[in-house]
């Protein structure tokens, strides 16, 4: 089939997934995560093949370290699915409900969105998260990973759409694109698809918004800062900011800049310091912070660059409003933390810093959607409309109004005096 072709049948199978009972999308959910461990071998063999061709090309190290897909990866995604099963339906909720006269009533309910297009990098496991999710959601989705997982991601998309399909989803509702052309095709199937998802950097992403009319949820870059306060606790500092670079550096959520007050560098930049070296992380800093530490000098750019790497550049900023201005300027909009003692200085970043995640005194790798309990996600939102931050099941849901009525008609409220009660009713929607 050409994409036009998998599109369509994504777009007729989502009218049936719309209406799919919770009982049935979670027994598919079941079905994939045995399927997965029971097709490990398979699976596990064509990532083997992927990461050669890899190595071959020369492919970054940390992006090789997010291609990888073994049976511990495996065994990370199915604990993701049994979560993803134990969350509510989100679907068929009703969030307001509204008695507009005696006998109609007005209810908002919650309904998938339709077609979900998603690009995403080279993390096999990313296409699991996002196609599961999809599922609970009630959504189609169209799937398209980076060339350098081709292999894993056509036996992954092959192994969860037969066992879904055999628990009885509706066929079609997982399509794989594999080719640039099959992307810039899906950009003019607007009939077909509701939303697109790109995953990458900030050009790819406007790259995608310009060149399509359907609406695109855009994850930026992930340039993320934490802030060590005057009034820090610098052990916390130090444990927060290793924590935000190398727990896993090759990350969207992972710590770029740190930014430290003037008032804490004398003693927190040596404690830093010495644990970056032990890190074997790479120490980029401003000039004042080369007046305390042996740094490579950081440039203009360096403020601006998501590294992914063990790479990290450090600032000295004069007081809070400093580092605030400094990541409303540089940051992405994706995730920063404070670290203090003082509650209105975390109080006032958390308000104004302009940022989808905003945390005081923990890690920035908190920003996800399994830690944030939505069950994975299908990326980082740093749009301001729909959703933001970390998007799960409820950014993958829009809503319908659904009225009923005993004969009512706009006649006898705008000609026969009829009144709007516009009374909130507590009640959820049944027919």
């Amino acid at each position: 089939m050409n994409i036009q072709e998998i599109a369509a049948k994504a777009k007729q199978a989502s009218i049936m997934l719309a209406g799919t009972s919770s009982q049935l999308k979670n027994a598919a959910l079941s079905a994939i995560a045995k399927a997965l461990k029971d097709n490990s071998a398979k699976i596990i063999a064509a990532n083997k093949e992927d990461l050669a061709n890899a190595e071959k090309d020369n492919l970054a190290a940390p992006l090789l370290k997010r291609l990888k897909f073994d049976e511990s990866k495996i065994n990370g995604v199915c604990d993701g699915i049994e979560s993803l099963i134990k969350i509510d339906d989100p679907v068929g909720k009703t969030t307001s409900a509204l008695e507009l006269n005696e006998g109609l009533e007005l209810y908002k309910v919650s309904c998938p969105i339709g077609v979900i297009g998603v690009i995403f990098e080279s993390r096999p496991d990313a296409l699991v998260q996002i196609s599961t999710l999809c599922l609970k959601s009630g959504n189609a989705t169209l799937l398209k990973g980076g060339s350098e997982a081709a292999n894993t991601n056509k036996t992954l998309a092959e192994v969860i759409a037969a066992a879904s399909e055999t628990a009885g989803i509706a066929p079609g509702w997982l399509g794989l694109m594999e080719t640039r052309d099959d992307v810039a095709e899906m950009l003019n199937l607007h009939k077909s698809i509701d939303l697109i998802i790109p995953r990458g950097s900030n050009e790819f992403v406007q790259h995608i918004m310009t060149n399509t009319t359907i609406p695109v949820m855009g994850h930026a870059d992930g340039i993320c800062h934490v802030y060590v306060d005057s009034n820090a606790d610098l052990d916390m500092a130090v444990n927060i900011a290793v924590d935000s670079k190398c727990q896993y550096c090759a990350v969207c959520n992972a710590m770029e800049t740190l930014l430290v007050d003037k008032a804490s560098a004398e003693k927190f930049l040596p404690m830093i310091k010495k644990t970056f070296d032990e890190k074997q992380v790479e120490v980029r800093g401003c000039q004042d912070t080369a007046k305390v530490i042996d740094v490579k000098a950081a440039t203009e750019e360096d403020w601006k660059t998501e590294y992914l790497d063990m790479i990290v550049s450090i600032k000295i900023v004069d007081d809070l409003d400093a580092a605030i201005d400094h990541i409303n300027k540089y940051g992405s909009g994706h995730t920063d933390t404070i670290v203090t003692k003082n509650t209105d200085s975390a109080e006032k970043f958390m308000d104004l810093v302009d940022s989808a995640d905003v945390f005081f005194n923990c890690s920035t790798r908190f920003s996800d959607g399994f830690r944030f309990g939505l069950g994975a996600e299908v990326g980082i939102s740093t749009n301001k409309i729909h959703a933001r931050g970390p998007v799960g099941m409820e950014g993958l849901l829009i809503y319908k109004w659904k009225m009923k009525g005993s004969g009512h008609i706009v006649a006898d409220f705008s000609e026969n005096g009829k009144k709007y009660t516009h009374k909130k009713i507590d009640k959820t929607f049944k027919i």
